[in-house]
């Protein structure tokens, strides 16, 4: 039985949710339509093992505004939300603080999801628990993994945003690649 896992970049897909598509995405509908894509390319049964889904909390100071409160606490109910969902497992990594910019405002870098997603990219295919990996992302960061997999035999897809979104080297290193823009409208999220 052939056997998929998804792997998605949350910060990845709300980034070009937001800033290409303008709208709300459905994660569980997602999921499915991936699932779907890469059974009807293949044109066999392809059993969805789970999505996992790496994402950060928002940053808190100490002591955190109200504003940072209240977006912490909408976060982390989205996460509950998410691992509701069948098959779903949310991974999270951590937002730090890393000064300001020239204009006074906060930079933030994204710590430890990347080396998630590939670890468990590189553990499923070492132990044979997948033959398929849809990745859901843009970052070349993950070309270790993706290679990983390849050389046990995994077939690794690339869901991706517009050209701008993606790393020229992981696009080219995956096996196939399927362009969010072709089936974003079936995966909006309902307000």
């Amino acid at each position: 039985m052939a056997r998929l896992a998804i792997y998605i970049d949350g910060g990845y897909v709300a980034k070009i949710a937001e800033a290409h598509f303008r709208l709300w995405i459905d994660y569980e509908k997602l999921s499915s339509k991936i699932t779907e894509i890469i059974r009807t390319r293949t044109e066999g049964t392809v059993d969805l093992l789970r999505t996992y889904h790496y994402d950060c909390l928002p940053y808190q100071s100490d002591p955190p505004t109200q504003d940072e409160a209240r977006r912490f606490g909408q976060k982390r109910g989205f996460f509950a939300a998410l691992e509701r969902l069948p098959r779903y497992t949310v991974r999270q990594g951590r937002l730090m603080h890393r000064g300001e910019d020239s204009a006074g405002r906060p930079i933030f870098q994204q710590k430890r999801v990347d080396l998630m997603i590939g670890l468990d990219i590189a553990l499923l295919a070492a132990k044979s628990r997948i033959t398929h990996a849809a990745v859901v992302s843009g970052d070349s960061d993950l070309l270790p993994a993706v290679e990983a997999a390849k050389g046990e035999g995994v077939s690794v897809w690339l869901v991706h945003g517009p050209r701008s979104t993606y790393a020229n080297e992981l696009w080219s290193a995956v096996d196939d690649r399927v362009a969010i823009e072709q089936f974003v409208g079936e995966v909006v999220r309902e307000r």
